[in-house]
């Protein structure tokens, strides 16, 4: 099977996307409960929380997005795989490996 989704994602990872850098804009207060181990690990390694949460929030949402983005043009990605099965890469023979 083609993987031809992964040319077709959004560019999530790009370095202009608004997403792209968590340690930029302002920042709202909040409170979370997290497990006493990591907390004190965390300060052992010197580990800032905050931007610990902040970089697996970021990751999670970037899952999420690409996750639902999958679902939503699932007909599109299996359309343009059945294509490339049938009629196979466009431009192969012109490939120089």
């Amino acid at each position: 099977m083609h993987t031809f989704n992964a040319y077709i994602l959004p560019a999530m990872n790009s370095p202009t996307h608004p997403r792209r850098d968590a340690a930029v804009g302002p920042r709202k207060r909040t409170t979370m409960t997290i497990r006493p181990d990591y907390l004190a690990d965390a300060k052992r390694l010197g580990i800032t929380v905050s931007e610990a949460a902040e970089r697996g929030l970021r990751d999670a949402i970037r899952e999420a997005e690409a996750a639902r983005w999958l679902t939503e043009n699932s007909d599109a990605v299996t359309a343009a795989n059945d294509w490339v099965e049938a009629n196979g890469l466009p431009l192969a023979d012109r490939r120089l490996f």
